[in-house]
């Protein structure tokens, strides 16, 4: 699956949205204003099934903008810091292509929901984002769960505690919640599961953001056209040394180590 997932990234990937996190928050921030201010207008945004099928297909793509806090616009400001601050971290570690697949089948998931309750109730119940964006923090939570974070910029804690904390949310809103939002959370918590396990996975994670750091260095670092890009560790050879040869860094090595595929599981790791 894992390969899979490689494979769209090289089609696709030119397409992913960089820095995803920022729009979101401007976004919400939209959003915000208009819950407060233009009440009347906002009703038009929400994700209702009902009105999606009368016409307002809009609604697929505004209920996006649907804030994190309604009111309080202290807690909304340190909300959107965090949001962004899990989020953009997230995009550095796994790569742009597959958070942003994280996140746009977390939206897909919950419209699918809204539909299949409004299907099976009668009811257009109005799902948001909302445990897409706490799935987010929780994956964040699971790969890097010794940072520290301060809490309403106060308490210092830890992402493995904050995620309990969200587990036990989600578990109590599923119990005491109504069927829209056992349905957005058991979204939340498939999107999390499938995309976790499939390239989320800490040797995976760190392979994709040791790339990223390459990357980052190769292009920040002036080169002429005839300096190779990718080099074995081991036998040297590069990309220039024939068109079938692959190279991919190793997970387990102590740096940024790159080895071709006849050495890339024979070679002894660097502590």
């Amino acid at each position: 699956m894992n390969n899979f997932i490689n494979k769209m990234e090289r089609k696709l990937g030119r397409f992913a949205i960089k820095n995803l996190m920022r729009y979101i928050i401007v976004f919400y921030v939209l959003g915000f204003v208009l819950q407060n201010f233009m009440p009347e207008l906002y009703a038009y945004f929400t994700l209702n099934p009902y009105q999606i099928l009368a016409g307002q297909v809009w609604r697929l793509v505004t209920f996006i903008f649907d804030s994190p806090s309604s009111t309080n616009i202290f807690f909304f400001v340190i909300t959107l810091y965090f949001y962004y601050m899990v989020g953009n971290t997230l995009e550095n570690y796994i790569g742009t292509f597959r958070f942003n697949l994280f996140y746009f089948l977390g939206i897909i998931g919950t419209i699918a929901a809204a539909f299949i309750v409004y299907f099976i109730t009668g009811l257009p119940y109005e799902l948001t984002t909302y445990y897409v964006s706490i799935s987010m923090i929780i994956a964040f939570a699971l790969i890097l769960p010794d940072t520290q974070v301060y809490l309403m910029m106060l308490l210092p804690i830890k992402m493995k505690w904050l995620a309990y904390l969200y587990a036990f949310y989600f578990l109590m809103d599923f119990i005491n919640g109504n069927i829209a939002v056992r349905a957005a959370i058991i979204v939340a918590v498939i999107n999390f599961a499938i995309c976790y396990f499939v390239f989320m996975q800490k040797g995976s994670a760190k392979n994709v953001y040791r790339q990223h750091k390459y990357r980052k260095s190769s292009n920040a670092a002036p080169r002429a056209t005839s300096i190779s890009r990718h080099k074995c560790a081991v036998c040297g050879r590069t990309e220039k040394d024939g068109d079938n040869l692959e190279f991919r860094f190793c997970s387990k090595c102590n740096g940024n180590y790159e080895y071709c595929q006849d050495h890339l599981f024979t070679h002894t790791h660097v502590e």
